[in-house]
C-alpha cells in the first residue's frame, strides 16, 4: 500500500516510534515493541493523585487483629505495589495488594499515618462512616 503522498515533497515517511528510525530502517525487537506499547498504554491510564479520593477503613479480622484497608484507588490509574511500599515504610508495617479488588491492606490500625501520607502524595482521603 502506497502513501497518499508519497514521491511528493509533502511526504513524510512513517518512523517507528520506538527507535526512531524509518519503520524499513527499525531494529526493534517484536518483544520490545510489545513491551514499549504495554508501557504507552499503562501510562495513559494513569491519572494523577489530585483526581482520585481514596477511602480508608480499619477492618476487625480473626484473633482481634485489624488490617487498615484503603479502596478506591484502581491499579489501572496506579502503581499499587509502589504506594504500598512507600505506605508500608511509612507505617513499619507489612500489607498486601489486592489488585484484582482494588484494595491495599496493611497490618495494624494505621489509618492516621496512611491519611497523612496519602494527602502528602496529593490524594483525597475519605473515611466511611
Amino acid at each position: 500500500m502506497t502513501r497518499l503522498f508519497a514521491g511528493t515533497p509533502f511526504d513524510i515517511p512513517p518512523e517507528c516510534e520506538d527507535c526512531g528510525k524509518l519503520l524499513s530502517h527499525c531494529v526493534c525487537t517484536p518483544a520490545e515493541k510489545a513491551q514499549a506499547e504495554d508501557r504507552r498504554r499503562r501510562e495513559a491510564d494513569r491519572r494523577v493523585p489530585a483526581e482520585q479520593t481514596a477511602r480508608l477503613s480499619v477492618q476487625k479480622r480473626r484473633g482481634g487483629r485489624r488490617a487498615t484497608v484503603i479502596e478506591g484507588l484502581t491499579a489501572r490509574a496506579n502503581d499499587l505495589p509502589e504506594l504500598l511500599t512507600r505506605l508500608q515504610a511509612t507505617c513499619g508495617t507489612g500489607g498486601t495488594v489486592k489488585a484484582k479488588e482494588d484494595l491495599i491492606e496493611l497490618q495494624g490500625d494505621h489509618a492516621d499515618a496512611v491519611r497523612k501520607a496519602l494527602r502528602e502524595i496529593g490524594y483525597r482521603v475519605a473515611s466511611p462512616k
